[in-house]
């Protein structure tokens, strides 16, 4: 059971985490009128003191504990890194509370059903922060779908190839043993699997082609599906493109009576029965955001906007903690894939 209609302040929420993506999610939650950001926390005072104090947030600091005790929050929203996802979700898991978790869910499948299972037993809403699903373009992709326009689904190919310098903003990416498949490669799956549903089984190549950094920088990964739809993802840090494509993925779904085509640039092409049309699927750039951030920026919104749906009950949450599982499990299965040279078969994964 959800938490009630909001009051006329909307429903109150905290947000965890202070750190580079943090300002993204407190100005999408300011452009919505029916929730609000109550509190910020993060282990360093400093940074969430100045976080507070530069969007006019009245409560901040270090214990979790204390400012869930004063805000008594409708929503906490954890935008931390990946090992403190488990701890945080058991600490703030209450009845009729929705749990937002950044993405990756967790570092390991038994991690991600810890998770779910915390939230089910205390009765509070686990729902992941995948913001790709939510970009403009792939909005207007799962609504064609949705229509029946193409048919049943049985292809699709999604791509992240650029050459921005990705560690200027996030330089601990350079030090991490696993890097695109876990950054990139977890939006890129859970794409593949919203559209051709839960995984079979993957065949996945890495290559490391920057010398400066510890974990693999591009990959690519051939996915069979449940429903013997058939995809793949690659991803790439070192494509030398002028200019280059940061933060675009384009794409193909391929489907049993047309296709959808998702070019550089946002253009949208569906090729259906009755012949072709193209349109722009760029989205706005929101007051505060500037491009090419944007694309991820409107995304922000999007999907707060689907959470609030979620705590009004008027939806289920996408992409579900369950279905996020199942996302962790590719992942794994995609290095394991790399390590030894083979395909590696999953094992069925609950997606509600």
């Amino acid at each position: 059971r959800h938490a009630g209609p909001c009051d006329m302040s909307g429903y109150r929420g905290i947000l965890i985490g202070c750190g580079f993506f943090a300002s993204n999610h407190l100005h999408g939650w300011a452009d919505l009128p029916d929730a609000s950001i109550a509190a910020v926390c993060d282990l360093d005072a400093d940074k969430a003191r100045q976080l507070a104090d530069t969007f006019g947030i009245d409560r901040h600091g270090t214990d979790i504990d204390k400012l869930i005790a004063q805000i008594e929050p409708h929503f906490v929203d954890i935008a931390t890194t990946t090992p403190s996802h488990l701890p945080l979700v058991r600490t703030v898991a209450a009845p009729g509370r929705l749990v937002i978790c950044q993405k990756p869910m967790a570092d390991s499948v038994a991690d991600a059903r810890a998770m779910v299972t915390a939230c089910e037993t205390a009765g509070a809403t686990l729902i992941i922060h995948e913001n790709f699903r939510w970009q403009a373009p792939f909005r207007d992709a799962m609504r064609i779908v949705a229509t029946g326009q193409i048919g049943t689904v049985d292809h699709a190919r999604f791509s992240f190839r650029h050459g921005y310098d990705n560690y200027i903003n996030q330089p601990y990416l350079a030090k991490t043993d696993r890097f695109a498949i876990s950054d990139v490669g977890t939006h890129l799956f859970d794409l593949l699997q919203a559209f051709c549903g839960p995984a079979a089984s993957v065949s996945c190549a890495t290559q490391r082609r920057n010398p400066i950094i510890r974990g693999e920088d591009s990959f690519a990964a051939l996915v069979t599906h449940q429903s013997g739809a058939v995809s793949v993802a690659d991803c790439s840090f070192e494509s030398r493109l002028t200019p280059h494509r940061f933060p675009q993925t384009t794409g193909v779904i391929e489907g049993t009576a047309g296709v959808i085509e998702i070019a550089e640039d946002y253009m949208l092409t569906v090729h259906g029965p009755t012949g072709r049309r193209t349109f722009s699927a760029e989205p706005s750039v929101p007051e505060w955001g500037v491009r090419p951030w944007h694309v991820v920026q409107e995304s922000v919104v999007a999907f707060q906007r689907h959470a609030i749906a979620v705590l009004d009950g008027a939806s289920g949450p996408m992409p579900s903690g369950r279905f996020t599982v199942g996302t962790v499990a590719l992942v794994d299965a995609a290095y394991l894939s790399a390590a030894e040279g083979r395909r590696v078969t999953l094992q069925p994964q609950e997606v509600t």
